[in-house]
């Protein structure tokens, strides 16, 4: 493939339950919090909330970097390399490294031990999942991008240790086009 092949895969939308959820805990979780505390001060409210103004600031600031952060997903096939993009992170792995003998397009809710676990370095909240993670039963390590379970692309690498988890509106599509890129 050359430059001007390059192929964009289309990641799958998340549910509505991702932006509201990171609208609740990011958001009127911690600026409810903080209202209780002006409320319930002894040093009086105003007092109070002139001290908790950079705090608010801060929550009213990254709000809104996070939810569009939730935006930034693409997945893209360019030369023969593998170009996944989720919120702050990114990863680029050739064709040729990936096992795709092994790789398949699974139901996560099935194959539970190919679910992230513990998380390394990630952005996640209720159905959105993004970045470098641990896998379950010592399979190694995961980079995520996961706006639902149904239809996700497992992608192996060759070492066997390490993992790319892909929700796709078309995953098929992507594998084929791999298998595509390796065999040239």
């Amino acid at each position: 493939m050359t430059r001007a092949e390059a192929k964009t895969f289309d990641v799958s939308p998340p549910s509505i339950a991702a932006p509201l959820s990171m609208i609740a805990l990011a958001g009127l979780l911690p600026l409810g919090i903080m209202l209780y505390a002006v409320l319930d001060s002894a040093q009086g409210p105003l007092k109070t909330l002139y001290a908790l103004l950079p705090p608010i600031g801060f929550v009213l600031v990254m709000l809104p970097v996070l939810l569009w952060l939730m935006h930034r997903r693409a997945v893209t096939l360019d030369g023969g390399t593998l170009h996944v993009r989720a919120a702050m992170y990114s990863k680029r792995t050739a064709a040729a490294e990936l096992d795709l003998d092994r790789a398949r397009v699974v139901n996560l809710d099935e194959r539970t031990e190919l679910r992230p676990g513990w998380r390394s370095n990630g952005y996640a909240t209720i159905g959105y999942t993004a970045g470098h993670y641990r896998m379950r039963n010592k399979l190694g390590s995961a980079f995520c991008l996961l706006t639902e379970r149904q239809r996700v692309l497992w992608l192996p690498l060759r070492g066997g240790t390490q993992h790319i988890l892909l929700s796709l509106e078309r995953p098929q599509a992507l594998l084929d086009a791999l298998r595509a890129a390796s065999a040239t």
